[in-house]
């Protein structure tokens, strides 16, 4: 399995403006090969900025390494330096393969 993420700093002022715009788009993912799964995360608030995070698991790197350079991947991008008064900088990527899951996703939690 593979974890792509992008990490956004987003000026507090900004914050309800990016949310609506990441939220109300569409990420041409559901019907890519070997995605998984997207989050959109919000984190902790700091000096005026709020840290958020787009989240996609994936089968493995080939499959995540194909979509960026896919039609879906340029479709779902195309408006992107539209974003960038938005947040701070630009987008910082992480990629992890994961060597690890533990998972109680089958609805058994204490």
């Amino acid at each position: 399995m593979y974890i792509a993420m992008n990490r956004f700093t987003v000026l507090v002022e900004n914050a309800e403006a990016f949310e609506e715009l990441r939220l109300g788009r569409d990420s041409f993912l559901k019907d890519v090969t070997g995605f998984l799964e997207f989050q959109m995360l919000k984190g902790p608030e700091a000096d005026g900025t709020c840290l958020y995070a787009s989240h996609t698991v994936w089968t493995d790197d080939d499959h995540f390494r194909a979509w960026t350079r896919s039609d879906a991947f340029r479709a779902a991008h195309a408006n992107a330096g539209q974003t960038m008064k938005l947040h701070v900088g630009r987008p910082v990527f992480e990629g992890f393969s994961v060597i690890q899951q533990i998972s109680n996703l089958d609805g058994n939690a204490a």
